[in-house]
């Protein structure tokens, strides 16, 4: 993340995107973590701009919505850092909500974790934080559970939100109505910066149109294309598939996290079915057969009369992972550029930690805050982690899609 550029910056493309002497912020990205930190901005008084190439493709409007940070044995820092997102996040939704008008669709209603055996479920690295459940108790949480199923977990604290049908949607329109412009269509090429400090942006307009946006506050929320603008950076994209099946409403109360698949039921019968893990996929996109055999075979063993139901929706997207799984959030080497990516599985569930974090960074931040941050810094992969002035311009030289 070292010096990619040192030309003048020229010709803002947006004349008058903010007010006289609001020093702006640009966000990087319209994913469900950059909406988040925009919104976040908006409500403390900053004028914020958004840039997008295609929101359609985040990973926001693709995730299964679960807020799972105990269900998912979750350890170390990042089981700290869910834990505080999950106790943030009813007030996080009721402020979008209220900026809104429209449901987020929260709903606190449990996960079951299913065994084998009462071994593995002891054995489960946050099983202290949940209800043992032998197999009566499976049947009582879980109505027509398959029969290899011998032991649970239940995690009540844990839930699930509709990020794709509602919080997105929502979360857009609490932007709009706060004041954050958005420029979508429009393919970020180039970091520019001088003597360490960012400066501003190149990107392509959607008319074909390439210009630069002159700017010193920004923050990396590209999710899977993050690497594409600094390309040193510990990001590459997770190919996930899911899909979705018609079932009766309350046909399953839980959401049910088994190994390699999870059944997320929402109030109207919609059961979402993921997800894949396909790091070798790369951007490769559509749906494969090998992908929707392994969902199909899940979902028959995790509650078989849910195979039966009539199917919905297909579809895959990104995730955004990195070496040990960490999110990548703090400030960059380049001053003014701060880094929102790499969640992986958990961006729904971090989204409202990220936003409060980022946005306390921008205003200068607290020793508490940077405490929380260490473990997710970018330095944590060596020297070389987004350094490399060779690798980053071979890097944009190649760049094919954006943000």
């Amino acid at each position: 993340m070292a010096a990619l550029h040192t030309d003048p910056v020229t010709a803002p493309f947006s004349e008058g995107w903010s007010e006289p002497g609001a020093d702006p912020v640009l966000i990087l990205g319209g994913g469900l973590i950059g909406l988040a930190i925009a919104h976040q901005l908006a409500r403390r008084g900053k004028s914020v701009l958004v840039l997008s190439r295609r929101r359609s493709e985040a990973a926001g409007f693709v995730a299964a919505g679960m807020l799972a940070p105990h269900a998912e044995g979750l350890g170390g820092p990042l089981l700290d850092l869910g834990q505080r997102s999950l106790g943030l996040i009813p007030e996080w939704v009721a402020q979008i909500e209220a900026d809104s008008g429209l449901s987020c669709g929260l709903r606190p209603c449990g996960i079951v974790v299913p065994f084998a055996t009462a071994a593995e479920r002891d054995a489960y690295p946050t099983a202290g934080f949940g209800l043992a459940l032998d197999r009566a108790g499976l049947e009582r949480e879980v109505a027509g559970i398959g029969p290899t199923w011998r032991a649970g977990l239940l995690f009540s604290q844990d839930g699930q939100i509709d990020n794709r049908r509602q919080l997105m949607r929502a979360l857009e329109r609490a932007c709009v109505a706060l004041g954050v412009r958005f420029q979508e269509g429009s393919e970020v090429l180039e970091l520019l910066q001088a003597a360490g400090q960012l400066e501003g942006v190149r990107l392509c307009r959607a008319d074909g149109n390439e210009t630069t946006l002159p700017v010193r506050r920004a923050v990396l929320a590209c999710g899977s294309w993050s690497a594409r603008l600094l390309p040193g950076l510990h990001v590459r994209p997770i190919k996930g598939q899911m899909l979705s099946l018609q079932g009766p409403r309350q046909a399953l109360r839980r959401v049910l996290f088994g190994p390699g698949t999870y059944l997320v039921p929402r109030d109207d019968g919609l059961l979402v079915v993921g997800a894949t893990s396909e790091p070798e996929a790369a951007f490769a996109a559509g749906l494969t057969p090998l992908g929707q055999s392994q969902l199909q075979r899940g979902l028959a063993s995790l509650l078989p009369e849910a195979a039966h139901w009539p199917p919905m929706e297909r579809w895959w997207g990104f995730r955004p992972g990195t070496p040990d799984g960490l999110p990548l959030l703090g400030a960059s080497a380049i001053t003014g550029l701060w880094l929102a990516t790499g969640h992986y599985r958990n961006g729904v569930l971090l989204a409202a930690i990220s936003a409060t974090l980022i946005a306390n960074l921008i205003e200068g931040g607290d020793a508490a805050d940077a405490a929380l941050l260490a473990p997710f810094n970018w330095k944590r992969f060596g020297p070389r982690a987004g350094s490399d002035q060779e690798t980053m311009a071979a890097g944009l030289a190649a760049l094919s899609a954006g943000v």
